[in-house]
Parts: structure tokens; sequence; C-alpha cells
């Protein structure tokens, strides 16, 4: 599990393509300082697997159907990404329950500067806009952040100096697609409210 809280921009060093998968190497000095054989980081949100780390890098499998949904696929060699280990038992929780499974990804329509931040506004996919709500936790390339807007078709976050200057959406560009996290409970609610009222209507 990871709370969406960023610990480290890194980079892509290397990409090795396969068949149906793809072998990614990234630098990040401070995710790799304690990493193990095995252990998860997530990388722009996504949940991925250490499987070599050594001199501050770590290489990760990725298969076919990440490469697919979300936009690990459009990485390329010196591309920033958004880094996070997973969260220890006895560890600060600063954000909200992040698995690393990524719904879906969204583009970035607009950039709108403020005095001392920007909002950032993307388009709304119909898959997961009954899991968006104002003033809710969402999930933006690994970035733990609130839907400060929503419309039928949008919706919008607020971005401080510090998620400027220190994750990768402070760079991202127009047009540009982020990978999106819903929050999980919405989903078991949902999940339970429909079983309840399928359980309902079996019993008359």
């Amino acid at each position: 599990m990871f709370t969406g809280i960023v610990e480290e921009l890194g980079e892509i060093v290397a990409i090795t393509p396969h068949d149906d998968s793809s072998q990614i190497r990234i630098r990040g000095p401070l995710v790799t300082s304690d990493a193990g054989h095995g252990e998860s980081i997530a990388v722009n949100g996504v949940c991925l697997t250490v499987t070599e780390h050594g001199d501050g890098e770590f290489s990760t499998d990725v298969m076919a159907e990440t490469l697919n949904a979300s936009s690990i696929g459009d990485l390329t060699v010196g591309s920033p990404v958004n880094l996070e280990r997973a969260l220890r038992s006895d560890g600060r929780f600063g954000g909200h329950v992040v698995q690393g499974h990524v719904d879906t990804t969204a583009q970035l329509l607009s950039r709108v500067p403020g005095d001392r931040w920007e909002v950032l506004t993307f388009a709304l996919p119909s898959d997961i806009a009954r899991y968006v709500v104002r003033k809710g936790s969402i999930t933006l390339d690994g970035v733990s952040l609130t839907v400060a807007d929503l419309t039928e078709g949008t919706f919008s976050v607020s971005l401080i100096p510090t998620t400027l200057d220190l994750t990768t959406l402070g760079k991202r560009e127009v047009g540009e697609r982020v990978n999106v996290e819903v929050d999980v409970l919405a989903k078991y609610v949902e999940r339970l409210i429909s079983q309840e009222a399928n359980h309902d209507y079996a019993d008359r």
C-alpha cells in the first residue's frame, strides 16, 4: 500500500522492450537506499516490483497490460517519474489509501496559474466519473490530491508550490495524460451497496 506522498523524483535510464513486456531501469537513490528484491515501488502511481537494484538504480518488469492501461508506456529514457516506496507498518500516513492499481488515464486540458499555485483541469473519463466527488481524494501520477472542482466532463486539482516543484505534475503539458487511481473506499462502498440491493431484491 502507498499513500500518494511522492518521496523522490526519479529518472528513466533504460528501457528494454520485449514481445509482451518491457524491462525499465530507473534512477532513484532514495527509494533504493533500503530496497530489496521483490519489494514494491510506485512509479507514477503504478505499483511495480524491484527485480534488480544497485548504484542508486532499480529495474522492474512491466507487463503489456500495464503498459496499455497506464502512461508507463509513454515513458522514454530521460523521463522524470514520481517514486514512492510501499508504506511501512510504522510509517506516517500522510495522504490517503493508494493501491498502485491504475484505473485509467486522463488528459490534461488546461493549466491556470495563481499567485502561488496552479489549477490543473483534466478530462473526466466516463468509467470513473461515479467515483470522483468534489473535495474527495484522487491519485494522479502517484500524487495524492483533493478534487477542487468537478463538472460533467472534467475535474480540477489545485497544486501548491511543493507539489509543482517536487513531482512530475509541475511539468505536465496540456495534452499529456496522467495515471488516475480513484479512492478505493468509493469502490468498496459501491460494491457493498450493490450486493445489499441484490440481496434485498432476492428476498422479496
